[in-house]
């Protein structure tokens, strides 16, 4: 009796979800906005937290320097951690950081901003723009593309 059968049964759906964590909403063959590129590499400056603005002249960002990883400016201090991405589902894993102390403007937008983060759903790639959809969030994170 064979065994080639089951093994293929098995191995499809792993198959299934590498090829879907590897794909980008927008990208060829996969469902979202036309004009998106791979995260990896890329990096963002937030422009919107949830519809509350940002303080001015102090940058919270969000890069994706390799697969799975993330790291940033989270206002005040920076952060780094894990991510997973299933088409256009987004997971940020438990973040770690600095802890430099901060004026209470920034300690609000910075605690604000990685609460976000550990509530992400969905992810959208249009152009220079992306839009991080939250839990419990009228309105997504917008940020703007500062590297390819």
């Amino acid at each position: 009796m064979s065994h080639t059968p089951r093994l293929a049964w098995l191995a499809a759906p792993v198959l299934m979800a590498l090829s879907a964590c590897a794909a980008l909403p927008g990208a060829p063959g996969t469902a979202g906005a036309s004009a998106a590129a791979p995260l990896v590499g890329s990096e963002w400056r937030l422009e919107d937290l949830g519809g509350r603005g940002v303080l001015d002249r102090l940058q919270a960002t969000l890069a994706f320097p390799e697969a799975g990883r993330v790291a940033g400016n989270s206002t005040c201090n920076r952060f780094f951690g894990s991510y997973t991405l299933m088409q256009d589902r987004v997971a940020f894993g438990q973040l770690g950081g600095t802890r430099m102390a901060c004026p209470e403007p920034l300690a609000d937008q910075e605690a604000r901003y990685l609460d976000a983060l550990q509530k992400a759903q969905r992810i959208e790639v249009q152009g220079k723009t992306m839009l991080v959809h939250v839990q419990g969030l009228e309105k997504p994170l917008r940020f703007t593309r500062t590297k390819p």
